[in-house]
């Protein structure tokens, strides 16, 4: 009687009356039936109340089937994509837990804790289910698109590769796949093939604008000069509004040092009702004229009312203007929702100093927070010189490029674009071990506090992401934070010789702004073998240096090992 009740209830969802479905399914539950049945039952009462467009309820049946039945794959995957989608990724977690523990999961649970980890920011997990995935339901050409996306976000460049090779041989004519492809090959500093797949993907797809901004990219990194790489743009554009190109156009004169330029190019082309134009033209003006950037960030928030980005950059922008009264109320209630977003605290922090506020200080306490300390050489490495010595020679390997990225703190100067964390080279692979003690050490002597940075202790630590930066004569870091970090750092491995007596050149700033003009208000000097460990919410850079020699650093953030903590 049960399953043909739930057979019946299921037909009724099929033909579209919900409201019989729920009567049949509201009886059934009334007869106190075993869990099993109860399981479907609310489960279907989900899907119903899904239709119906009543989220919430959706996500209570769902939660009570599951409470009957913790392992019931199909209420798992129902509760994860609404949480999911409602950005509650741990939950979503949870809730798969028990079916995920199956020999066979369905393919659609492990995909919803993909995207959990992705959202998340957990590549390795994320990986982990993909793997999975590929190994369970293998041969189809979006089951390794989707592996191939995930080594990628992970580090692991050539792996990506092969999967993206693989999903393309087994019939995969997807231009994401191309961009996989390219980005993987791009990791691996193979600039021609990387190239060659960026235009396999705008073949597949013209006016492809990831692949399209990227393309460019790999160019501008690869030493052609902004005019060859406007020139690239305006060829490969095809398909794409004249004001989106303008953007992206500007984007790149930033980069090359020239905001004003880019902002007259975007005013001549853009659609004043476009509230992502007027963002653009606010990050723009920004760099030359508050004013004008404060116009254009109102603009932006009045054509998108409630939009976190138009609030977020409104706020930069009466920061520039020191209007730090109205930058707080927009920061307070951000923080409101994402309390730990390092961008925000800094920001916070910028109008609690522009007001002479005590919590400025309080925040930024760099006797506390602010650390360096030398390592100690890994095992395998007589002296902690010949250990740089050979830290120094593969990173040198790795630095294939000419210029720095799109979106980037640096200037004139290079970026390794692997994780380094995934690097079999033993010098890099003996790195973390080397840097434990002193990231401990750090750690604990930070002390107890509910503030956002001590409050996070206790919950373990990983590594989420390493890189290496190569400064020129003239490099340096404009100031910046680490919006997703906990813990940032610097590491020196190689310094050009000190500039002159008192000029603190190449050191490392803290305390200066990205939007307003204030003054650094402490420094670090660097030191090869030096880890300077801080907080990623404290605005930090370097002292621009001249003379001679290369600046090679390597840089990492910390966060807790906890999802979500």
């Amino acid at each position: 009687m049960s399953n043909a009740g739930l057979g019946r209830a299921a037909e009724l969802i099929r033909l579209g009356q919900r409201a019989q479905a729920s009567a049949v399914l509201d009886a059934m539950l009334r007869s106190n039936p075993d869990r099993t049945t109860s399981a479907r039952a609310w489960h279907l009462k989900g899907v119903i109340a899904r239709l119906g467009g009543d989220a919430q309820g959706a996500r209570c049946c769902q939660t009570q089937a599951l409470a009957a039945e913790p392992a019931f794959d199909d209420a798992a995957v129902e509760l994860a994509r609404l949480l999911n989608a409602a950005a509650d990724h741990v939950a979503a977690l949870r809730c798969t837990d028990a079916a995920a523990k199956a020999a066979r999961p369905s393919q659609p649970l492990l995909a919803e804790r993909a995207r959990a980890w992705q959202a998340l920011d957990r590549p390795d997990e994320r990986l982990a289910e993909r793997r999975r995935i590929a190994a369970l339901y293998p041969g189809k050409a979006a089951t390794h698109h989707n592996l191939a996306a995930a080594l990628g976000d992970a580090g692991h460049a050539a792996q990506a590769e092969a999967e993206a090779r693989r999903a393309i041989a087994l019939g995969s004519a997807a231009p994401e796949t191309r961009l996989v492809l390219a980005r993987a090959l791009q990791s691996q500093n193979r600039i021609a093939e990387a190239d060659a797949a960026f235009a396999a993907a705008l073949a597949l797809r013209p006016g492809y604008f990831d692949a399209l901004r990227d393309r460019a990219q790999l160019a501008w990194m690869a030493g052609e000069g902004i005019d060859a790489v406007l020139a690239r743009l305006d060829a490969d554009a095809r398909g794409l509004p004249r004001g989106a190109v303008a953007m992206l156009k500007s984007a790149f004169l930033a980069s090359a040092g020239m905001a004003r330029e880019g902002h007259a190019l975007l005013a001549a082309h853009m659609d004043p009702a476009d509230p992502q134009a007027q963002a653009t033209a606010a990050t723009l003006a920004m760099q030359f004229d508050a004013q004008r950037a404060l116009d254009h960030a109102r603009r932006a928030a009045s054509l998108a009312p409630g939009s976190r980005p138009a609030m977020r950059q409104l706020a930069d922008a009466l920061l520039a203007n020191r209007e730090a009264g109205g930058a707080l109320v927009l920061l307070d209630s951000l923080l409101a929702e994402t309390p730990l977003d390092q961008g925000l605290i800094a920001a916070r922090w910028t109008a609690w100093r522009l007001r002479d506020d005590a919590r400025a200080a309080e925040f930024y306490d760099y006797d506390r927070f602010v650390r360096a300390a030398s390592i100690e050489a890994p095992k395998g490495w007589p002296s902690l010189a010949t250990y740089l010595a050979d830290l120094l020679d593969a990173l040198k390997a790795l630095h294939g490029f000419r210029a720095h990225p799109l979106d980037q703190s640096l200037r004139e100067g290079t970026q390794t674009g692997s994780n380094l964390l995934r690097s079999e080279d033993p010098a890099l692979h003996a790195f973390p071990e080397a840097l434990a003690p002193v990231i401990d050490g750090y750690l604990a002597s930070l002390g107890t506090g509910d503030d956002v940075l001590r409050a996070r202790l206790g919950k373990g630590r990983r590594f989420a992401g390493m890189w290496s930066v190569r400064l020129r004569p003239g490099g340096r870091h404009l100031p910046h934070v680490h919006p997703q970090g906990w813990i940032s750092s610097a590491f020196y491995v190689d310094l050009p010789q000190e500039g002159a007596s008192g000029t603190r050149e190449g050191w490392l700033a803290f305390g200066q702004p990205g939007m307003v003009d204030l003054d650094a208000q402490f420094h670090v000097r660097p030191q090869p073998g030096t880890l300077a460990l801080f907080p990623s919410y404290m605005w930090h850079g370097t002292v621009p240096f001249t003379g001679e020699g290369l600046r090679t650093t390597i840089a990492f953030d910390v966060v807790p090992a906890v999802p979500g903590a």
